[in-house]
Parts: structure tokens; C-alpha cells; sequence
């Protein structure tokens, strides 16, 4: 009998512990579910951009961006980039049954449901941080919460003017920066026009990756309607024209010299992946052409973040 009892014992103790191990692995996927819904990466960069911004507006006096103002133009520029690439997801959760099962929504890790309510909280988060800055950082997040949800809504089924309404939405923190600060500098222009270009440019990269999905849709990306080759050399001219300006800052003497190497790094970057492209704008150099842009345009922010800082 205590042989019997001890067998229930280890027999009960080994079904919990994988009903823990279990629960633990559902609770673990849920959690990865919810941070690729609103890509860390990319609302990180969003946030960054923002500060970058309010460092140009200082022209580097640091003691004027007291963490009462960047943390919130950072939270601002965070919250409403994952509100919007959540509300994204959630409006394109049929598509990605096409082009990308494995998203959260369509792989069923996370419910449309719970897509929408993370939205909502997001939204709520980055208008109210942008309340506290002043009146008009909250209009201009206003009106980018406004294009983020018209394009999820329709705007992409226009195809190039939605992808207009997604780099508007990214060049803004350079400008919502300056207006935390009260000082828009003509340089954040510059930057606010590098950023709308390059991301013109990756967002026609991202029509190829998705055409098959797109065109089901009647989604009207430039992929779609003339070709992943039409598409590829559309998105190398923008990549181009950002490249182009790239110069500018300095010349304009509003940045330091320790902007130079990082940005001819990023430029360097973005015409090799436009080469590459060329030669094969197929959906999976596509896809690997997207992630790379994300890189430099990444490193372009660290060449304008260190530059101004050490004006």
C-alpha cells in the first residue's frame, strides 16, 4: 500500500510539474505574441527619434532636456509606433494568413481582440505623455495617430500614397522633438525629410515581400500593380534621394564631425541593399533587403544622435 501511495505520489508530482512547464511555455509564447504585435525594435527607434530631435532643438546644451521632458517625447514616440503597428496587424490579420501566418493574430498566440485593447491602452499612454509636454506635441500626435489609423483602415489599398501616410508618420518624431523644445531648427527638417525617404523607400521593399497577399486584397502596392522590378528600382530612387541629403547637416554646419563615419556607414548600406536588389528583386532578397534597411536606418539615427550631441 505505501509502495502504491508513493507511485501516486511521483505520478502526481510529475503531472504537475508539466502542467507547470506548460503553462510557463503557453505563458512565455504569449508574452513574445504580444512584443512582436508592436515590434519593439522599430517603436524603439520611433522613441529615439524623438530625443535625437530634442537634442538638435538644444544644439547640444544638455542641461535643458531634463528627464521630465525626454522620457516623455520617448513614451510619446514608443506608445503610439506599437499603437499603430498593433492596429496594423489587427486590420491585416486576413492577409496575413497569405503573406505571413506566423504573425501573432493569424498564428492565434494573440486574439483580435486583445490586439485592439493593447491599441486602445497605447494610444491612451502616448496622448496623454504628449499632454504633458504642451498643446501642440499633443495635436501633432493626434494627427500621427490619425494617418497610422487611416492607413490601417484604407490607406494602404492606395498603394504609394499609403505608403506616404506610413514615412509621414516616421519623419514627425524629428519634429515633435523640436516642439517639445519650443525650437523647430531648420536641420530637423533635413533629418524629418532623410527619414521620409529612406522609409518611402522600405515601405515599397515591403510591397514586394507581400505581393501575393497584397494582390488578393486589391491592395495597389507598386509591386502589385507593375512588378517587383518596377518596385525594386522606385525603391532604390528613394534610397538614393536620402542618401543625397545625407551631406546636408554638415554643411550646414549642425552637426559635429562624429556624424560623418556612422552616416557613411548607413549610406554605404542602403546602396548595397539597393544593389542587391536590383539584381534580384525576388520576394525573399525582398524581405532581406527590408530588414537591412531597418539596420542603417538605424545606424543613421545613431550618426545623428552622436553628432548633435557632441556639437
Amino acid at each position: 500500500m505505501k509502495s502504491l501511495a508513493l507511485a501516486k505520489e511521483v505520478i502526481n508530482a510529475s503531472l504537475a510539474g508539466r502542467l507547470l512547464s506548460a503553462s510557463r511555455s503557453r505563458l512565455a509564447s504569449r508574452l513574445r505574441g504580444f512584443l512582436r504585435l508592436i515590434r519593439p525594435v522599430n517603436s524603439t527607434m520611433v522613441g529615439l527619434a524623438v530625443v535625437i530631435g530634442m537634442l538638435i532643438a538644444s544644439r547640444g546644451l544638455l542641461r535643458v532636456l531634463t528627464l521630465d521632458v525626454v522620457l516623455p517625447g520617448f513614451i510619446t514616440g514608443f506608445t503610439l509606433s506599437a499603437a499603430a503597428m498593433s492596429i496594423n496587424d489587427y486590420y491585416d490579420r486576413d492577409v496575413d494568413l497569405i503573406n505571413d501566418p506566423s504573425r501573432p493574430i493569424p498564428s492565434g498566440v494573440v486574439k483580435p481582440v486583445e490586439a485592439l485593447m493593447v491599441t486602445v491602452a497605447l494610444c491612451a499612454l502616448g496622448l496623454a505623455a504628449s499632454l504633458s509636454l504642451n498643446v501642440y506635441c499633443l495635436i501633432l500626435a493626434s494627427l500621427a495617430l490619425a494617418a497610422s489609423i487611416t492607413y490601417a483602415t484604407v490607406g494602404k489599398t492606395f498603394g504609394l500614397p499609403g505608403n506616404a501616410m506610413v514615412s509621414f508618420c516616421v519623419a514627425l518624431p524629428f519634429i515633435y522633438g523640436g516642439l517639445a523644445l519650443g525650437n523647430l531648427d531648420p536641420v530637423l527638417l533635413v533629418f524629418a525629410l532623410m527619414a521620409f525617404l529612406a522609409n518611402m523607400g522600405r515601405e515599397v521593399v515591403k510591397g514586394i515581400v507581400d505581393v501575393v497577399g497584397d494582390a488578393a486584397r486589391g491592395i495597389k502596392t507598386i509591386a502589385a500593380v507593375y512588378g517587383r522590378a518596377v518596385a525594386a528600382y522606385l525603391a532604390t530612387l528613394f534610397y538614393l534621394l536620402a542618401v543625397s541629403l545625407s551631406a546636408l547637416p554638415w554643411l550646414m554646419g549642425a552637426v559635429s564631425v562624429y556624424y560623418l563615419p556612422l552616416v557613411a556607414v548607413s549610406d554605404a548600406g542602403f546602396i548595397a541593399t539597393s544593389i542587391k536588389l536590383l539584381k534580384d528583386p525576388s520576394r525573399e532578397k525582398a524581405r532581406q533587403a527590408k530588414q537591412e534597411a531597418l539596420v542603417w536606418m538605424l545606424i543613421g539615427l545613431l550618426a545623428f544622435a552622436l553628432g548633435t550631441n557632441l556639437t
